[in-house]
């Protein structure tokens, strides 16, 4: 089944950017050629660098949401979605190469499941087209100390495509780097955290769907291939800012199996801290510091969710730095 055979599916294609001017010339026109018609609305977080004009006189179809500055992920979406109605949200970076096929086994997969709330394809890297993405991979999980992984993705090591994720699987979260969102299911979730920004933003979307019965799922005959790092380079010490201190937000909202991590959560952070301080990262180790202290302000602005019922699903129990660091488990086939 084509895309076009899906056309009677209500979806919007959302793109964000922030003075992404030389990725939308790039990446933009093959979104379109490979959207099957559906409508394309550009959500532009208040760039100076002309990507609005850009857009506007090259692509006169697509629609363009304008905010009046840079309120990144979270916000920048939430205020954007609240103008656009649809049964389903596609959330694209704006620095992501599309495939032909990119859009109909998740649209498929959508629509056979009315539980699942999220969605997102295989994602692999640019850079080196044969690897995985660092952003989501094949799939998203967690451990009960908030640290993140992917299925071909755990922290620095990544792993090659040779075919081992190409199927359909529940995951825990689901990149936003390429999220195909159920408009229902995020509306009754109440969107973004947006004191996230961004960073952690989708895993914490993907957490308050677990708690309210909604399925997240990763579809491996969709893939796309991303750049990564386009709008906040990965050595940037503020996106160590942002991760750090959302991942602490995040572990104080879902208090379930949690009380024992925060701790832990400050023993190993610290840790992190004083190794890039022994690797001469000051601003990094100074941005983890800054981070702990954010954590301690912001988080009586948190609504805490009650503990849950049930184990969360694919929230894995172990921890994965232990896994990693001190087991030498670099593979997710080594884990699950």
């Amino acid at each position: 089944m084509d895309i076009p055979t899906c056309r009677s599916i209500d979806l919007v294609i959302c793109v964000l950017n922030y003075n992404g001017l030389a990725l939308l010339k790039q990446y933009l026109p093959v979104v379109v050629a490979n959207s099957g018609g559906y409508a394309i609305v550009l959500v532009d977080n208040g760039s100076i660098d002309g990507s609005v004009d850009y857009v506007q006189r090259h692509f006169p179809t697509i629609r363009c949401i304008v905010h009046e500055a840079n309120y990144g992920v979270s916000k920048g979406y939430n205020l954007a979605l609240k103008q656009i109605e649809a049964t389903y949200y596609l959330l694209l970076n704006n620095d992501l190469l599309v495939t032909p096929d990119w859009l109909r086994d998740m649209l498929l997969l959508m629509e056979s499941d009315r539980s699942i709330a999220f969605c997102q394809p295989k994602i692999l890297s640019l850079v080196a087209p044969d690897r995985f993405d660092y952003a989501g991979a094949a799939g998203g999980f967690i451990d009960k100390y908030g640290y993140p992984f992917c299925r071909g993705r755990i922290f620095n090591s990544i792993e090659q495509d040779n075919g081992q994720y190409n199927d359909t699987c529940p995951i825990f979260w689901a990149s936003g780097a390429c999220l195909l969102v159920r408009s229902k299911a995020f509306y009754a979730l109440g969107g973004f955290d947006e004191l996230f920004f961004a960073h952690f933003d989708e895993i914490d979307l993907c957490w308050r769907a677990h708690l309210s019965g909604w399925k997240v799922y990763y579809c491996g005959t969709s893939c796309v291939y991303h750049l990564g790092a386009a709008s906040l380079p990965y050595e940037s010490p503020q996106k160590t800012y942002l991760n750090f201190r959302n991942r602490a937000l995040m572990l104080y909202k879902y208090p379930s199996n949690h009380k024992f991590s925060l701790l832990s959560r400050m023993v190993l952070d610290g840790i992190a801290a004083l190794r890039l301080l022994c690797l001469g990262k000051y601003a990094h180790c100074w941005a983890i510091l800054k981070a702990e202290v954010a954590f301690f302000k912001w988080r009586k602005k948190c609504t805490r969710y009650q503990e849950a019922v049930t184990p969360l699903p694919h929230l894995y129990q172990g921890s994965i730095v232990v896994d990693f660091f001190i087991k030498n488990k670099k593979l997710f086939s080594d884990i699950f």
